[in-house]
């Protein structure tokens, strides 16, 4: 077992002695989207939302009476996830959950008026989420850094284009 000297301290060495490991994509990526949380929290945290949570609110406004498969693959989310992401804001009234009229095994969401109306508080609030979180940017490295981020995704998600994730060949990340 690995001793450490008892007059380092990690928090400060840790840039250093750390850097392959900060340096990844996945360990940025996993920063950014816990800095990506925290600002949308600080901007409506009040309403006790998660941004997962906001998501089904936002699709559901846009989509009235899609069905939850549906609305997990709007979001990029496992059906488990979503069907508990639904059950939550239903039973704080948010979302209504109904049997499909020609599929029984369909559940059809919608906004209830109290998810409606939160929907527009929480945008109103979180408005300025994306200012704070891109301020370190110039206009030209904002609008880099999103195209970035979507050719990423763009890449390994569905599609006849998709990039395979075959852990075997990936050595260009390390």
């Amino acid at each position: 077992m690995a001793t450490t000297d008892l007059d380092e301290d990690p928090l400060t060495t840790a840039p250093e002695r750390l850097a392959d490991l900060y340096g990844r994509p996945g360990f940025m990526i996993r920063r950014a989207h816990q800095i990506t949380i925290s600002v949308f929290q600080a901007h409506a945290g009040e309403f006790g939302l998660t941004n997962t949570q906001f998501g089904v609110l936002y699709i559901l406004k846009r989509y009235p009476s899609i069905d939850q498969v549906t609305l997990a693959k709007l979001l990029r989310l496992d059906r488990s996830t979503t069907g508990t992401v639904v059950a939550t804001l239903e039973s704080r009234g948010l979302v209504a959950r109904d049997v499909g009229e020609s599929d029984r095994r369909r559940r059809v969401l919608a906004l209830t008026r109290e998810g409606e109306a939160m929907l527009l508080q929480v945008q109103q609030k979180s408005a300025g989420t994306s200012r704070t979180l891109l301020a370190a940017f110039t206009a030209e490295e904002r609008a880099t850094f999103l195209d970035l981020l979507a050719r990423l995704v763009g890449h390994f998600e569905g599609g006849d284009g998709a990039a395979e994730i075959n852990p075997a060949s990936d050595d260009s990340a390390k």
